[in-house]
């Protein structure tokens, strides 16, 4: 008979409903089973009694009491990529910071974090070649979309994932991207507050504003610097966490992210030999507590296409000032 285990709940896993999760995880244990399990308290999430219906969030912790061998199969491990020496070292050459419990990568762009329909390549399935001395391969805090760029967070055990995990969904982690976007905003600096939905049908990747359906969604923004009324330098501050917030509220600022075609259409590509096509939306920098100790503060430098773009402008990164004190204002 196998020991209690505590697993986390992968970001892949997210809404799951507990009952899936555990069909999913472990395929010979019977739904009768499982409910004696929570009935009598042996199965918990975050330390809590739970139901079959309750759907879980990233991060979290539950509780698999003993199962005997004919009660639980084996699951499957996580996918590892065939890779090129090359290709593993420009992955561990994108770590900015490591520790017994953190790993904070600068994502390049264009590499997508976790796998989906004609997707065999991407960041979860190369996660082995981060494991370094630990007993366990690193796990996904959070996500970036494929062609944004930066500040990145792994959690290096089942722990420490959930601690970190539990830091962004009550706020307390807070996040800083960059963006160079086509036009200039209104006004230098304020606060978008504009709820989001994703859209039906075909367009279910993409998110509109909902007034009724939408969740929340708050963005607090800054101008930099601008080229005229051609293009501008964001900061943003997103105090929430919706799918493309970022890229849906510079569109509705009227100022699309540049390479953006899925929010901007083609107004969002600028025009000049040193201006890329690429997405224009970096992860710059990241605060938030550490699972053991103090604050942890990591800054991502640019992608070259970014570099190169805002110096076409004449944009001077230092203008920028400490990520970490650009903003003040209050979520509410």
């Amino acid at each position: 008979m196998a020991a209690v285990q505590t697993v986390a709940v992968d970001q892949d896993e997210a809404e799951l409903r507990l009952d899936r999760w555990f069909k999913r995880r472990y395929p010979a244990l019977g739904h009768g089973m499982l409910e004696r399990l929570l009935r009598t308290g042996q199965v918990r999430v975050d330390g809590k009694r739970a139901k079959a219906n309750q759907r879980l969030e990233s991060g979290q912790v539950i509780r698999v009491p003993p199962l005997t061998g004919a009660q639980v199969a084996a699951v499957a491990a996580k996918p590892t990529l065939r890779v090129s020496e090359a290709e593993a070292k420009s992955l561990r050459d994108a770590v900015l910071y490591k520790d017994d419990e953190v790993i904070v990568l600068n994502k390049p762009p264009g590499l997508p974090v976790q796998g989906g329909t004609n997707l065999d390549t991407h960041l979860d399935a190369m996660l082995d070649l981060l494991t370094y001395d630990a007993a366990e391969r690193p796990r996904l805090v959070h996500r970036l979309d494929k062609d944004t760029s930066g500040v990145l967070v792994l959690g290096r055990t089942a722990a420490a994932t959930a601690k970190l995990a539990a830091a962004f969904r009550s706020r307390s982690a807070h996040k800083c991207y960059w963006a160079l976007v086509v036009g200039v905003p209104q006004y230098p600096q304020g606060r978008i507050d504009a709820p989001l939905a994703k859209m039906a049908g075909r367009m279910g990747d993409k998110v509109a504003v909902d007034e009724e359906e939408g969740r929340r969604a708050v963005t607090y923004y800054r101008v930099v610097e601008a080229a005229l009324k051609k293009a501008a330098w964001l900061e943003l501050e997103p105090r929430t966490g919706r799918t493309h917030q970022l890229r849906a509220h510079c569109a509705l600022l009227g100022t699309p992210i540049q390479g953006d075609g899925k929010y901007g259409g083609q107004e969002a590509y600028l025009s000049g030999q040193g201006i890329s096509r690429k997405l224009h939306l970096h992860a710059r920098a990241i605060e938030l507590p550490h699972p053991k100790k103090g604050i942890l503060r990591v800054v991502a430098p640019l992608p070259p296409h970014m570099k190169a773009s805002l110096a076409f402008f004449g944009f001077a990164e230092s203008a920028a000032g400490d990520p970490f004190t650009a903003f003040s204002g209050d979520e509410q």
